[in-house]
């Protein structure tokens, strides 16, 4: 990981900063604008619309009647942890309709957390799709939302199908705290992942 560096790195003006580029992914209105906004600690880069008429038959707002608006390009934050790495963080678009970005956005992520909510669990298949065919670690977050009923790591993991080794955690990304445990899970996460691949390599 040592490797790793960032182009914005250099923009904020510290170039010795170990820094690391991570996704944040899910269906619409799983809450990660929400997680990006809560951990970040700069002011962070939002490119939401407001929901119209046009969207109507497009975006399934039946569990999240309240959403106003949406993702159309990215979430951008930027986290650092206690051990001094800098975490980039971008949210991605929702919508399939999105999906363009998504491959732009990868480039240089070292992994991803893929959110889920539980009333809407088939929204998260693509996500989960796409990391596992292009071999980016991930983990899942499971977002407390009101009326989900409560579902054990277990009883996720087993209905998305995931290898015992990815971590399922539950998480509020509206709270700070929380969402920079997802944060710190998922670097657990891609520093094992690294070690197992290299020690595969000899």
């Amino acid at each position: 990981m040592e490797s790793v560096r960032s182009d914005a790195a250099a923009a904020s003006g510290d170039s010795s900063a170990l820094t690391v580029k991570i996704l944040v992914a899910g269906g619409f209105g799983v809450g990660k604008t929400t997680l990006v906004s809560a951990v970040s600690e700069i002011r962070p880069l939002r490119t939401e619309e407001a929901l119209t008429e046009k969207s109507i038959g497009i975006d399934d707002t039946t569990a999240v009647a309240n959403k106003t608006t949406t993702t159309v390009a990215m979430d951008f934050g930027r986290i650092t942890l206690p051990n001094g790495l800098v975490l980039f963080v971008f949210g991605t678009p929702g919508q399939d309709r999105f999906w363009f970005m998504w491959d732009e956005l990868a480039k240089g992520a070292l992994g991803a957390v893929v959110l889920v909510d539980t009333r809407r669990l088939a929204d998260c298949f693509a996500s989960v799709d796409y990391f596992e065919r292009r071999g980016v670690p991930f983990i899942i977050g499971v977002n407390k939302f009101d009326g989900a009923g409560q579902h054990s790591p277990d009883q996720v993991r087993d209905a998305l199908d995931l290898s015992p080794d990815i971590p399922v955690i539950t998480c509020d990304v509206r709270d700070r705290e929380d969402a920079k445990r997802v944060l710190i899970t998922l670097v657990e996460h891609i520093m094992r992942t690294m070690s197992a691949r290299q020690t595969i390599s000899y």
